[in-house]
């Protein structure tokens, strides 16, 4: 298709880095807040799958202490994200450096999540099919119920979108986007602060 294989990755590129311009005064006032909150920590870097389960490193901004058990694990999420972390979240600027991520092509505007590379060895062929295409910052997913759908509608939402690319389809998913986000829509799951961890299919 012409559209996915050589005008979005165009598009991506463009857009992310207009974005990117337009957003620094929010991103460096983010920069600084998070600076003194979690003691010079900003970033929150970690390793996910890209297209074909290719990894890479995504790029957002740190909403969480790193607070440990007395077996060395980290604590839930819910004890974990800070007042700050939670605005950050609901306003979802925690997403905003990820459009470097689109700038040097591992991630779209549009497309699947990126989710974590544990659950690659969980998916069956239905599932793995969400690696066909980049990841994106937003998806057909995230227009859909975002945190709050289970993992079997999470599934056919991404699968649904790898099947029917299009420039209307992006256009479309980034307006619902904006007004999730100024609606703070779906940011938690029905029973934990954030997505609940994908167990596998048995």
């Amino acid at each position: 298709m012409v559209y996915k294989g050589y005008i979005k990755p165009v598009f991506d590129r463009f857009f992310a880095a207009l974005a990117l311009v337009i957003a620094s005064p929010v991103i460096l006032l983010t920069i600084i807040a998070l600076f003194f909150h979690f003691n010079g920590k900003v970033w929150f870097v970690q390793e996910r799958p890209g297209k074909g389960g290719r990894p890479f490193y995504l790029i957002k901004f740190k909403t969480m202490r790193d607070v440990y058990d007395a077996q060395g694990s980290l604590l839930p999420d819910e004890h974990r994200l800070t007042w700050l972390g939670k605005l950050i979240r609901k306003t979802s600027l925690d997403e905003l450096p990820q459009l470097i991520n689109v700038i040097k092509g591992d991630m779209s505007l549009v497309g699947p999540r990126p989710l974590l590379t544990e659950y690659l060895p969980l998916y069956n062929d239905f599932q793995r099919r969400r690696h066909e295409v980049k990841p994106g910052i937003t998806g057909w997913a995230q227009v859909n119920g975002r945190n709050e759908v289970d993992w079997n509608e999470r599934f056919a939402h991404d699968v649904w979108y790898v099947d029917h690319v299009s420039f209307m389809l992006d256009f479309k998913i980034i307006l619902l986007t904006v007004l999730k986000v100024l609606k703070a829509e779906g940011i938690s799951s029905k029973n934990s602060a954030t997505m609940e961890k994908f167990r596998g299919n048995s």
